[in-house]
Parts: structure tokens; C-alpha cells; sequence
């Protein structure tokens, strides 16, 4: 059965702090995977280019078998901490240019991190809601490698942790957890967006106003508290000594469907030879959102647009304002009887404008071989908004800034191609 994955992982910031929202749809059921299975990504890396991988993830052998549509994947090498010899490599790391923070399945760990602690000694754990669920897990410190580039003091989310076991029903309350292979379809994420941290302001601060994604942990029970933006789970290229500004995506073109692609994520933007802006236009972003606006057909979708690697279709608008029937099965892609050339233009804050020509094709015959892992075509209906996902990478090179950071295109956060 074909594991398919909406909006995974689409982050947004609201007054200074970060929501996230992750659908799923699975359809396999059950089962694990070793730290390496299906990785992608693998090989041996120059300074600062990362290999990347469409392929059908970790999850896609037995005993899940559930295949990954339009996710792209790689690996990351991580340390206790200060040593070079407690390290471990692992690979089905699916790659978000949505969200900000490494995670990783405690499932697939072999090595012991260090427990992040509060003032008074009591373990911190984070409860990241999800469209479908949340996922739940302590907040662990890593030496995080990764092409040559390295984020010491890494604050990562471990999901799935059986030492955190009992999770606090304000958090069961958003939604189911995510913290198995089966349910999370990766062994972990890689998230290189806009942001610096994965809450940012939202969760600094006490009482109502806070987001409540972190948690202390003494013997009594889990509570909401507040945690600073150095102690929340980091971009980890922000932490890098240099090539700290942002990356770079490239994957080659697709037409219809293929069993696998590989391509590139370059870190830095305009602080190497091999990694400068060029002839791409920046679409700067609201930095309380993260978003910028899509007119299509005359619609506009101010402010509720974005792009997103880890969103494995382009979903956009509903289908009484594109005229694109959903599928009967799958009502959350489009099925049209046959492939639609279809063209928007995207605005960014700063007054750029550029139009963007895509396509849209019946989404069960793209997905009928459960072999085809980059599918371009695949779309759905998310009324009110543009997510321009990993389709959308296919052929181009696309930057996403980080806040904050000096570029040659200005300060970000912003999005180029």
C-alpha cells in the first residue's frame, strides 16, 4: 500500500512563534526499520553539498510496506556530545525546507544523549502538534554532521522515547502521536526552513499566551513551561561556523512518474563559490508568518503561500476554485481526467512577481506503481492557501533564507528560485 504524507511538516509563524501542521494518510500498516534503511542521501559528500534522494523512504520494505510518494530523504551523523568515537549515521532523514529542527525516532538510536534539563534539574520534552497528531518526545543535545558542516550543542527532538512514555493528555488532547516508523514515515526530519528555532518567541514566554510545545518533566507529572530560544530545537544551520544563512535545493526535472531522483542540498547561500544566488529572484516573506502570496485564476492567496519540501504534493486552493475534481478514493488529491498545464504567479513582500507553470495530472494513475517514488503532477485541494511542495522542486534550485542571516539577496527570511 502507497504511504502518502500531506503537508508534512508545514511551519508557519504566528506573532513570533511557530505552528505546525502535519496530515497524514497511510496506507500500510505496522512494522520498523534499522537507522539506515532506505536512506537516500548516501555517499561521499563535498564541503558543504549534502547528497539528496526522491526515493520510497524507510518505511517502504517489509514489514510496513508503505511506500514514500515525492519525499526526499538523506542522512545525518550524529555525536554524543564532545566525542568523535559515540556517533552514529542515520539515513531515511526526510528533508523539510518547512520547518525548523532536527528529530529523530528514539527507535532507531543506538547511542545515549544527554537530557536536556531545566533550572531545577527536571527533564524537558516537547509536544509538537500535527494536523493528524503530535509528536512527542524529550529534548536531547547532539554534535550534529552533515557535508563537512557541523552544529555542536545541538538541541534535537527525540520522538517516541519509552522513558517518556506517559504523555500528558494537553498533548494526547491535539491528536494521536506520531513516534513509530510506521506512523511518522521517516526516521526522522531534517528541518532547514526559514526559522531559527521550531517555536521561537511564542514559547519564551508563561501563561496563556504561551504555545505550549514544551514541557517539564519532574516525577510528578509533565507540565507546560517556558524555554528559551537558545534551548528550543535549533535549524541546525544557524549553528554552523560557516555557511550559516540558509541552503540551496536542487533536484532534476521530472516528467510523469520515476522509481527514484537524486540531487543536491548545498548550505550556505552567496558564502561559497559553489552556492551563490545567480540569476534567481527572491521573494522575501513575512517574518511574523513566514508566507508570501499566489494569484491564481484571479484568486489570491495573500500571505498563505509557501514552499515546502516536505509537503509531497502541491496543494492548493479547493476544487470549486480551480474547476479540478478530487479523487473519489483520495479526496484530498486532485483526479482530473487527463494532465492540466496550469500557471500561477507568486509575490513576495518585497514587490517581486514571477510566474510559476505547473502542472497537475490524475493523481491514482500517478501513483498506481507503488514503485514511482518522484511523481511530478501530484496535487490537492488546501483551501485558501498555496503549498507549493516537493513537485514544485522538480528542475529548479530553490533557497530558503534564514531569518535574520546576511545574504546577497538581502536579510531573510525569504524564498528564491
Amino acid at each position: 500500500m502507497t504511504r502518502v504524507r500531506l503537508h508534512t511538516i508545514l511551519s508557519f509563524r504566528l506573532a513570533g512563534a511557530l505552528a505546525v501542521t502535519v496530515l497524514a494518510v497511510t496506507g500500510g500498516c505496522g512494522g520498523g526499520s534499522s537507522s539506515g534503511g532506505g536512506g537516500g542521501g548516501s555517499g561521499s559528500p563535498t564541503a558543504n553539498v549534502q547528497a539528496i534522494t526522491v526515493n520510497t523512504g524507510p518505511a517502504a520494505g517489509p514489514p510496513s510496506n508503505a511506500p514514500y510518494v515525492d519525499g526526499v530523504f538523506t542522512s545525518v551523523t550524529i555525536c554524543v556530545p564532545g566525542s568523535t568515537t559515540s556517533c552514529q549515521t542515520i539515513g531515511g532523514i526526510l528533508v523539510d525546507t518547512g520547518s525548523s529542527g532536527l528529530r529523530i525516532l528514539s527507535s532507531v538510536l543506538t547511542i545515549s544523549l544527554p537530557q536536556q534539563t531545566d533550572s531545577s534539574g527536571n527533564p524537558i520534552a516537547e509536544c509538537l502538534p500535527l494536523v493528524d497528531g503530535i509528536v512527542w518526545g524529550p529534548v536531547q543535545t547532539v554534535d550534529m554532521t552533515i557535508a563537512g558542516e557541523q552544529a555542536k550543542s545541538l538541541p534535537i527532538q527525540v520522538i517516541g522515547s519509552s522513558s517518556f512514555s506517559a504523555i500528558p493528555a494537553s498533548c494526547t488532547s491535539q491528536g494521536t502521536p506520531e513516534d513509530d516508523l510506521a506512523s511518522l514515515g521517516a526516521n526522522g526530519i531534517l528541518g532547514v526552513g526559514n526559522f531559527a528555532q521550531d517555536c521561537g518567541s511564542g514559547c519564551t514566554v508563561s501563561g496563556a499566551s504561551n504555545f505550549g510545545f514544551y514541557y517539564t518533566c519532574p516525577a510528578s507529572g509533565c507540565v507546560v513551561t517556558t524555554e528559551s530560544l537558545s534551548a528550543q530545537v535549533q535549524n541546525p544551520v544557524i549553528l554552523f561556523a560557516t555557511d550559516n544563512n540558509g541552503v540551496i535545493m536542487e533536484l532534476p526535472s521530472v516528467t510523469g512518474a520515476e522509481t527514484s531522483v537524486s540531487g543536491s542540498l548545498i548550505f550556505g547561500i552567496g558564502t561559497q563559490p559553489n552556492n551563490g544566488l545567480g540569476s534567481a529572484t527572491v521573494f522575501m516573506v513575512d517574518p511574523s508568518i513566514g508566507n508570501f502570496t499566489t494569484v491564481f485564476n484571479g484568486v489570491s492567496s495573500t500571505d498563505a503561500s509557501f514552499i515546502d519540501s516536505g509537503s509531497n504534493a502541491i496543494y492548493f486552493l479547493d476544487s470549486t476554485t480551480t474547476g479540478l475534481p478530487t479523487c473519489t478514493d483520495n479526496t484530498f488529491w486532485y483526479c482530473p481526467t487527463g494532465t492540466q498545464n496550469l500557471s500561477a504567479t507568486n509575490q513576495g513582500t518585497n514587490g517581486a512577481s514571477g510566474t510559476v507553470n505547473f502542472v497537475v495530472g490524475n493523481a491514482d494513475t500517478l501513483t498506481s506503481n507503488l514503485n514511482d517514488a518522484a511523481v511530478n503532477g501530484l496535487a490537492g485541494p488546501d483551501a485558501g492557501m498555496f503549498d507549493w511542495g516537493l513537485p514544485f522542486f522538480f528542475g529548479r534550485s530553490v533557497y530558503t533564507a534564514i531569518e535574520g542571516q546576511s545574504t546577497p539577496g538581502g536579510v531573510g527570511p525569504y524564498w528564491a528560485y
